[in-house]
């Protein structure tokens, strides 16, 4: 390790800690008494009792880790990163000792601002809605006991931490160091990616070698972010195919995207109603029992207690479009509005009491659809130490370069029509849910743009 580095206590700490605690899988990480004070807050312990993949749980049983767990293996992550970069001279004169430091604390503290199903409710866009940022700005606040430890301890101002959570970098080490907290190959995705399919019990992001990856760690061309040697080339394709299945067999299945959809449209009908700012500072558990007593008197009730009540009664697919098999379909639903699609799906129920003769009411019908807010492309320069040359992984990679030809969610999100169980059993083979789409799509367009 560069001697420049070797005073900061965490990466010592790597090597000889006096402290560590373990997390699946078997993985030592090593505390000092300044990331134990900070992990010792109500805003860190309170993301103990918020799960990672929020609803994943109602497929994957298994699926119930916390974002405390995460935040530890990011936090770890980000010691390895650095260890890694430190044998690398453009790095250590890009980097300051003190911008390392704010991105280990930042590493650690990466999910504060998160609350319950924070990412389903920030992709519905609705107004008024803070994003997890902002919302860890209060967490940070310059009067609170977090900030106080990271100026006390970690001589760390708050808005430092902000800022690279904010991706607001003004030095060539901020940016470099923004890019391993978020971008390609970062320290987050090294890190879900493993634990996810770990914890849900399926192999798929476990499929590539995580250490050969990071061994491989160099600093790109422009010495403003991450980039691979040639040796780790490999690692990174199977890391790009452990995204691309993960997506589609675990964050995007069908299933949990109806659990998903289920709640959103839930909170949809009860937000206006809460406080958010105090909703979001609770913890899962009284999060759901806030969100159930404002639905009790809905008539949406049952969709909300098919998700959270006593009995699972999940929504049924009963389409599916993809990018490439149904195009038009998708093009005109992909990246609404939310607003859009609850209206559409209001024309989609009245289309289908026609079709089938019963009453559909609207909550018994949802199009689930891929937001507007799109996934970090994986965009990462490959560094052949022979011809002391970049170039894009897109570049020398057969595998990646197809994947790239359409962008990453387009590949692996679809737009999907989910409907009440009997509702679903009404609907037969000569009912066209395309046709019937199709109409309440031209309803809709018209509902809200209506001719001059």
């Amino acid at each position: 390790m560069t001697d420049v580095f070797r005073d900061i206590p965490e990466l010592a700490a790597l090597e000889h800690a006096e402290s560590l605690v373990r997390i699946p899988m078997e993985q030592d990480v090593p505390l000092t008494s300044r990331v134990r004070a900070l992990m010792d807050t109500p805003a860190f312990q309170r993301l103990s009792r918020i799960t990672q993949l929020g609803l994943a749980a109602k497929v994957y049983p298994g699926a119930t880790h916390t974002r405390f767990e995460h935040s530890l293996g990011v936090y770890h992550n980000a010691l390895l990163y650095l260890q890694q970069l430190m044998q690398d001279p453009r790095f250590t004169q890009t980097v300051t000792i003190h911008e390392a430091e704010v991105l280990i604390a930042t590493a650690l503290l990466h999910d504060i601002g998160h609350w319950p199903f924070c990412h389903p409710i920030e992709d519905m866009g609705l107004p008024n809605l803070p994003d997890h940022e902002e919302f860890a700005a209060e967490y940070l606040a310059v009067d609170g006991i977090l900030a106080d430890i990271l100026k006390d301890q970690w001589k760390i101002e708050p808005q430092e931490v902000l800022n690279l959570l904010s991706g607001i970098t003004k030095t060539p080490g901020q940016k470099l160091v923004k890019s391993i907290l978020s971008g390609p190959i970062d320290i987050d995705k090294m890190d879900y990616l493993h634990r996810d399919s770990l914890h849900a019990g399926v192999p798929y992001g476990r499929n590539f070698d995580r250490n050969r990856l990071i061994r491989s760690l160099v600093v790109n061309e422009q010495s403003d972010g991450l980039a691979i040697s040639s040796k780790g080339r490999t690692a990174a394709e199977l890391m790009v195919f452990a995204r691309y299945v993960m997506f589609g067999e675990v964050y995007w299945h069908h299933a949990v995207r109806s659990a998903t959809s289920m709640f959103t449209r839930s909170f949809q009908k009860a937000y206006s109603n809460l406080d958010l700012r105090l909703l979001f500072r609770l913890d899962e558990r009284d999060f759901v029992q806030q969100l159930s007593e404002q639905m009790e008197d809905e008539v949406e009730a049952p969709m909300f207690n098919g998700v959270f009540g006593e009995s699972r009664q999940l929504y049924k697919r009963v389409a599916e479009y993809s990018y490439f098999q149904s195009p038009d379909i998708y093009q005109k639903l992909a990246r609404k509005s939310y607003d859009f699609l609850i209206r559409c799906a209001g024309f989609l129920a009245e289309q289908l009491t026609h079709e089938t003769g019963h009453n559909v009411e609207p909550w018994q019908v949802i199009i689930d659809a891929p937001p507007p807010r799109r996934e970090v492309e994986f965009k990462v320069q490959i560094y052949f130490v022979k011809e002391q040359r970049f170039r894009p992984l897109t570049e020398v990679s057969p595998v990646v370069e197809s994947m790239a030809q359409t962008q990453f969610d387009d590949s692996v999100k679809r737009v999907r029509v989910f409907v009440h169980p009997d509702i679903r059993s009404l609907i037969d083979q000569n009912i066209k849910i395309s046709q019937c789409l199709e109409s309440a799509y031209l309803l809709t367009q018209g509902n809200l743009f209506p001719a001059s």
